[in-house]
């Protein structure tokens, strides 16, 4: 079984062949798969968790102990929920020293990176191999088979933006979207290139960016849960490569100050018994009534979900008006400014319609902000919503009466207000349990007093690694 295949398989696999848990693999399986790896010189096996932070926390084992991996999983303290991105653990009644948890290895998902280690994502159980309801993976896989028991089939995927530093770590040169951010660090680029190929990354383009040393590229789209892991998988290549040139990469919303941040912009499109919600209907645009129910309620929830999308203190600091970051809870169609813009279904959008959600920054837990917006679209076909006029200029150049009259809110640019809305939601409650909200809150406060005590730019400085892999 050549490694990609089985990338390949775990990417194009429907999301309703998904159980809510991470299974434990039969002994011929964890055989075949040690004997593939081992024959691909494989000695490591790596995995990673995203926590509420954002970070990527992890453990290795030797190949030998694959199966003990994900039949057993290796121990961690519960706390390891409630890392703060500074390091620094944030306790609370339900978080403390007291108790114990599993990191389960899942072997559907396991590429390897070359250099004798191999990466597999990791869910958190208890030790019975029960799931932890704070375990953002799973709470992900939970709202996947929430969404197709109604009958809603999702394919999503993140574009990944990033900062590149050089030895000195002074961000990479080059015009913005521009060749010479390209052709000035070929080396770079094609190692890039080539390794994301090697992992088995279904990579669509690469590019320069608008802000200083920074890159972005796109990936095809998967089932969310495969989309949230294809995130993790990417970030890590990435962080490899820059290693490898002796450069550093950042993924903080706003590694300058003075600066564009780092976006982590979402699409999604959605079906129901085979027929696409986003374009074919009567609504604007080609929506359907379920898929205009869809864009409302993004719209609507999308104050209280940025509390899980771009929560950071950081965050606030990116979501800004007129920089293409969604500062505005509003929708249109490819509309930049809108945080939820229609992507139509035409010649140059192979994949047809979509939403994109451009509000999402790299510090969210990617596998919660996907449980959140697949959540929120299960429960606009439970709970219809209608839709509102559509945003067909820049919000910001509207007045604030006109902008009131259409309901257009900014959502993120005080960080207290966002946490607020989002402890008080009872929508983000549901879809992603009171556990993994307490653990959000207690993350993203302390952050909110690392920033009251330092500043924004110290903290900024601080942290401009902390999303790195």
């Amino acid at each position: 079984m050549n490694s990609n295949v089985h990338l390949t398989r775990w990417l194009s696999r429907p999301g309703d062949e998904l159980v809510d848990y991470t299974p434990v693999a039969d002994e011929a399986m964890v055989s075949a798969l040690e004997g593939e790896l081992r024959g691909r010189g494989v000695r490591t096996v790596r995995g990673t968790f995203v926590d509420s932070s954002g970070v990527l926390r992890a453990k290795q084992v030797p190949l030998s102990r694959l199966g003990a991996f994900n039949r057993s999983g290796l121990g961690a303290s519960n706390s390891w929920a409630v890392f703060g991105a500074d390091d620094l653990l944030c306790m609370t009644p339900r978080f403390s020293a007291v108790g114990d948890m599993r990191l389960r290895a899942d072997l559907d998902t396991v590429v390897d990176l070359g250099e004798g280690v191999a990466w597999t994502p990791l869910s958190l159980v208890d030790q019975d191999g029960v799931a932890l309801d704070y375990c953002a993976r799973t709470v992900l896989r939970r709202q996947i088979r929430a969404a197709n028991e109604v009958g809603l089939s999702v394919v999503a995927a993140t574009e990944v933006e990033f900062t590149v530093y050089d030895a000195e770590r002074r961000p990479l040169g080059g015009a913005s979207y521009g060749w010479t951010r390209l052709s000035g660090y070929e080396p770079f680029v094609d190692a890039l290139s080539r390794s994301l190929e090697s992992a088995g990354v279904p990579l669509e383009q690469l590019h320069g960016e608008y802000g200083p040393g920074q890159f972005e590229l796109s990936v095809a789209p998967a089932n969310p849960l495969a989309a949230a892991d294809l995130n993790v998988l990417v970030r890590v290549v990435i962080s490899r490569v820059a290693r490898s040139f002796g450069y550093a990469v950042s993924f903080s919303p706003k590694p300058f100050a003075d600066a564009i941040g780092n976006g982590a912009h979402s699409h999604l499109s959605f079906r129901r018994e085979g027929r696409p919600l986003l374009s074919g209907g009567d609504g604007p645009h080609g929506l359907t009534p379920e898929g205009a129910s869809i864009v409302a309620a993004y719209v609507r929830y999308l104050p209280e979900m940025v509390g899980v999308l771009a929560s950071s203190a950081l965050s606030s600091t990116r979501l800004q008006p007129s920089t293409w970051s969604g500062a505005y809870a509003c929708w249109g169609l490819e509309n930049r400014e809108a945080a939820v813009r229609l992507c139509a279904a035409t010649r140059g959008n192979p994949h047809g319609a979509n939403v994109e959600v451009k509000c999402v920054d790299p510090a969210a837990n990617v596998y919660a902000a996907y449980a959140a917006l697949v959540g929120v679209a299960r429960r606009a076909l439970e709970f219809p919503e209608e839709l509102g006029p559509e945003t067909t200029v820049d919000p910001a150049d509207l007045s604030p009466a006109e902008r009131d009259a259409s309901g257009i809110t900014l959502v993120g640019a005080d960080h207290a207000a966002v946490l607020d809305r989002f402890e008080s939601s009872s929508a983000m409650l549901e879809v992603l349990g009171e556990a993994f909200v307490e653990t959000t809150l207690a993350v993203r406060r302390h952050e909110a007093d690392l920033v009251a005590a330092e500043g924004i730019a110290a903290v900024a400085e601080r942290l401009t690694f902390a999303w790195s892999a």
